[in-house]
């Protein structure tokens, strides 16, 4: 949480870090009652006496909507902000209110664009002009520092999301890397930039979004690839389809977010942006579509910006005849506003909206003018309120509109259900986000206990475990913010029973085979070098040797029946299929005269010894490779699911195979690796698909390198 602004008294305090729960208006009446009980003003409730009202009639207040758990904790929030400020108030500043404001607004300078950047900077424009006038400026000094407040909670959010994609930016990285090419040496050197930037706590939009663009574009060519000539093309179209999607609802998202102001400002384009959502998600609408949508939107904010300037102009002109007032006063005020907001590329909708309603007031006598903006005020602040609050807006509903109208007839209309009705719905926002944290704290815990085993599935849930901590931390949030919230909590639900099986077949296999054959299984991937003869056991004790630590199994970790070790017992089932990838080959328990036994301590060959009983008899010889040049130097295969199912079939290439089903369980993406005779090189096309290539040095293997990327010659 961040500490105050030398701008914010105490008792603006509670308001903030509490409005989540309870209207700011509502609050602010129980300070004052406290305040006024205790024969002081609201101004005077510094710490020593402020938390004293937090303990007893604010806690009261927030019991009314929230749990008497939730409600304590975050009054303790608050009572841990206020021990940082002094027990009594302290001497005047000399940095005046809207220097303090300019002070604090220098950390978003880099974020011109947001529109709460654009609305500060008119606020902030008129508020040094109204203070050299003399005049009193605390409300604009407050709406100042409720813009830096939401600018704060924005910059944190959007942390906690570029933090979460950084992390899939590096997923999809390291599945596009073997594709090599500029478009990947471009995608490392972003990554390299928004991880710099995260750790200084800024914000890089752009480069993210040519992060985004590239990793799809390497993405969508790597599954591409697939498609050419293998029996699993029909999987990678469906997957470069669900790739499409994904992109397509990535735009979608932040076209939502990026032109919020417009939407909220044009109905009639908010309604044709959920006819988009509607078709996103029944898998119709295209990247093309969205791509045009988006400078269909930019074109509409141009027109609409010249639209308002234009009618602030006739406003201004208008108001500019009527005799002077408190109302003309604020007018001007919020005219100003409105003026340097425009000025600065944002639209000030509701700006004009109660300007409006202001100079159609003013055509009514003075009393019913004054008791008209007295309604329409309340009325703006009520939907301000309401903006951030799920479903608020859709509950009023009606009873808004019909409150609006009547306000402007200048009708006595009690708003009195219409705050209630805000409040119900922040007091159910409130249960929701403290059932998001409680799933939220389940989901990682749940990962803390299956993290030491690192396949694919807890690696993925390891990254939404650590985007949960992050989102878990954040204050009150907005609406898209606890849109994210609720989104990664299902994915990462979702994994939990995968992982949790992963987990539990890992153990069934350590307490079936010991720890070393789980140990010995994930090790032999980890070469270190070209050659399996620097894999841990090369020299016959690792997982393909057949020394001493391996007995007559050829197993790490197994003794043959009948030695010092108890018998082993049946396997169930479960267990049967949790340790499959552990099952010795028929090779593995052949007698001495296999090729198992005659690879002696060779671990190459002892792998290549596994697969030559599955190896395709010559009457169900696969297909040859398609597309292969003449004079190429080196043999190619494509795999799947531990088969050959194209190139010449035979007992090293089965060998292989059977090992690339084992990289694959394990996510691994690029195999490099040379034993005696030759070199041989793999490359994962996703699923449980590989291209596999040999040569009889690097030189050579060099002629299939394009081909290994790409499945092109």
């Amino acid at each position: 949480m961040d500490r105050m602004t030398a701008t914010t008294p105490p008792h603006k305090l509670p308001v903030r870090m509490l409005g989540d729960l309870v209207s700011a208006r509502s609050l602010e009446k129980t300070l004052q009652d406290a305040a006024l009980s205790r024969g002081v003003t609201v101004e005077q409730l510094w710490p020593s006496a402020l938390a004293d009202v937090l303990k007893h009639e604010v806690y009261r207040r927030l019991l009314l909507g929230v749990s008497p758990m939730l409600a304590k904790k975050r009054i303790l929030d608050v009572l841990s902000e206020l021990d940082a400020l002094p027990a009594q108030a302290p001497e005047p500043a000399e940095v005046s209110p809207v220097g303090g404001l300019e002070e604090a607004s220098k950390r978003f300078t880099l974020y011109f664009d947001w529109p709460e950047a654009q609305r500060l900077r008119g606020v902030l424009g008129t508020a040094r002009t109204e203070s050299e006038a003399g005049r009193d400026i605390s409300a604009l000094v407050q709406e100042g520092q409720n813009l830096i407040d939401q600018m704060q909670r924005r910059l944190q959010e959007g942390l906690v999301q570029q933090e979460q994609e950084l992390g899939d930016l590096r997923d999809a990285f390291a599945r596009v890397q073997p594709l090599g090419g500029k478009d990947v040496r471009r995608l490392e050197s972003l990554i390299a930039q928004l991880e710099d930037a995260q750790k200084q706590g800024t914000l890089l939009p752009a480069e993210l979004e040519r992060a985004r663009n590239l990793s799809f574009k390497l993405r969508r060519t790597l599954e591409s690839s697939v498609m050419q000539g293998t029996d699993d093309a029909g999987d990678a179209q469906a997957r470069v389809l669900a790739l499409e999607q994904e992109e397509v609802t990535r735009k979608l998202v932040a076209i939502q977010r990026d032109y919020a102001p417009l939407l909220r400002a044009r109905p009639e384009l908010e309604r044709q942006q959920n006819e988009f959502r509607v078709r996103q998600s029944t898998g119709r609408l295209s990247e093309t579509a969205v791509d045009a949508w988006r400078e269909s939107l930019e074109t509409a904010r141009l027109q609409t910006l010249q639209a308002q300037r234009e009618e602030l102009a006739e406003l201004a002109e208008h108001l500019g005849q009527r005799a002077g007032g408190q109302a003309l006063n604020d007018a001007r005020v919020a005219l100003d506003v409105a003026r340097m907001t425009l000025q600065g590329g944002g639209l000030a909708t509701e700006e004009l909206r109660e300007l409006r309603a202001v100079a159609q007031a003013l055509t009514h006598s003075p009393e019913l003018a004054g008791r008209i903006l007295v309604g329409q005020r309340e009325l703006a602040e009520l939907e301000r309120s309401a903006r951030d609050v799920p479903g608020a807006v859709t509950a009023l509903g009606e009873t808004l509109n019909e409150a609006r109208r009547a306000v402007e007839r200048g009708e006595a209309y009690d708003l009195a259900p219409l705050w209630a009705t805000l409040e119900r719905q922040m007091s159910q926002a409130a249960a929701q986000r403290q059932d998001f944290d409680a799933r939220a704290d389940f989901v990682i815990a749940e990962y803390d206990e299956v993290r030491s085993l690192a396949g694919e599935t807890i690696q993925r849930l390891g990254r939404l475990a650590d985007a949960l901590r992050a989102q878990r931390r954040l204050g009150p949030m907005s609406a898209g913010a606890r849109e994210r919230y609720a989104q990664t909590l299902e994915g990462a639900e979702a994994l939990l029973g995968e992982a949790r099986a992963e987990y539990e077949a890992a153990q069934k296999v350590t307490a079936t085979f010991g720890e070393a054959a789980l140990d010995d299984l994930l090790d032999v991937f980890d070469f270190g070098g070209e050659s399996l003869d620097d894999a841990p056991g090369g020299q016959g004790e690792g997982l393909f040797g057949s020394g001493p630590a391996s007995g007559a199994t050829g197993w790490p970790g197994l003794v043959p029946q009948g030695a010092d070790e108890p018998p082993a017992r049946d396997l169930d089932h479960a267990e049967l299929a949790s340790s499959a990838l552990l099952s010795p080959s028929p090779a593995s328990t052949a007698p001495a005269s296999t090729p198992a036994a005659s690879a002696g301590s060779d671990p190459f060959a002892a792998l290549l010894a596994l697969g030559a009983a599955g190896a395709p008899k010559e009457e169900n010889r696969v297909p040859a490779v398609r597309g292969l040049p003449a004079g190429v130097r080196a043999e190619v295969w494509q795999v799947s699911a531990g088969e050959l199912r194209a190139g010449t079939p035979g007992a090293a290439a089965q060998g292989m195979a059977t090992l690339l089903a084992q990289a694959a369980a394990l996510g691994l993406h690029r195999l490099d690796m040379a034993d005696d005779t030759h070199v041989w090189s793999a490359r994962s096309v996703g699923g449980d698909g590989w291209r596999l290539a040999r040569a009889a040095d690097w030189d050579s293997l060099d002629d299939a390198g394009t081909w290994l990327d790409t499945g092109e010659f």
